[in-house]
């Protein structure tokens, strides 16, 4: 039995053919718009292996619903506007995609931000503390209710019965030994310490 050869036909006849489920009738299909369609995509996509697995899935779609198409359908219509959804679909999903990636390695960046910045910040506070516990006794009450507490020097020296001038004395005192040691850094304290 001789090889009946599709070459000869148009393409109504090769979907009235492929309606009977001749699958050789779609093998010339391919072979007829293969090469077109993946140049198109290839224009719309930058990536060939996109391109090589979206021609798959319309020539897929192509067999799978070939009992919807009409004979007097154009092929070429019909498989180019399969394409064009599928390049659609896929660049949106990309972007989807992309701005899902962004977000994620946005909180994963600002979450390894936060956790150094905030071991930082305690092992900042924990240097500031053991300094200030080394200050005499009643220079460190004062600051800590200065920096700390966040009261005014009057009202540190009323709270402990002391002049104003002693008072912005201690504070000036506990400055001077601190700031040596932690320069810019003990404007911090003002935050850190609890």
């Amino acid at each position: 039995m001789a090889k009946l050869s599709y070459k000869s036909y148009d393409e109504h006849e090769l979907i009235r053919l492929m309606l009977r489920d001749d699958y050789a009738a779609y093998l010339e299909i391919y072979e007829r718009y293969s090469r077109p369609l993946y140049a198109h995509a290839c224009k719309k996509l930058n990536n060939r292996d996109e391109v090589k697995d979206l021609l798959q899935e319309v020539f897929a779609a192509l067999w799978q619903n070939r009992s919807s198409l009409s004979p007097q359908s154009p092929l070429a219509g019909y498989l180019y506007a399969t394409l064009r959804y599928r390049v659609i679909k896929l660049i949106a999903h990309k972007k989807v995609e992309s701005v899902y990636f962004e977000s994620l390695a946005a909180v994963n960046t600002h979450d390894n931000t936060t956790a150094d910045y905030l071991v930082r910040e305690k092992e900042l506070g924990q240097l500031i503390e053991n300094e200030i516990v080394r200050l005499p006794e009643k220079m460190q009450e004062v600051f800590r209710m200065s920096r700390q507490s966040h009261l005014s020097h009057k009202e540190i020296a009323q709270e402990l019965g002391l002049s104003e001038t002693t008072v912005k004395k201690h504070v000036n005192n506990a400055l001077k030994v601190l700031r040596p040691k932690f320069g810019t850094l003990l404007s911090l304290a003002y935050f850190l310490l609890p």
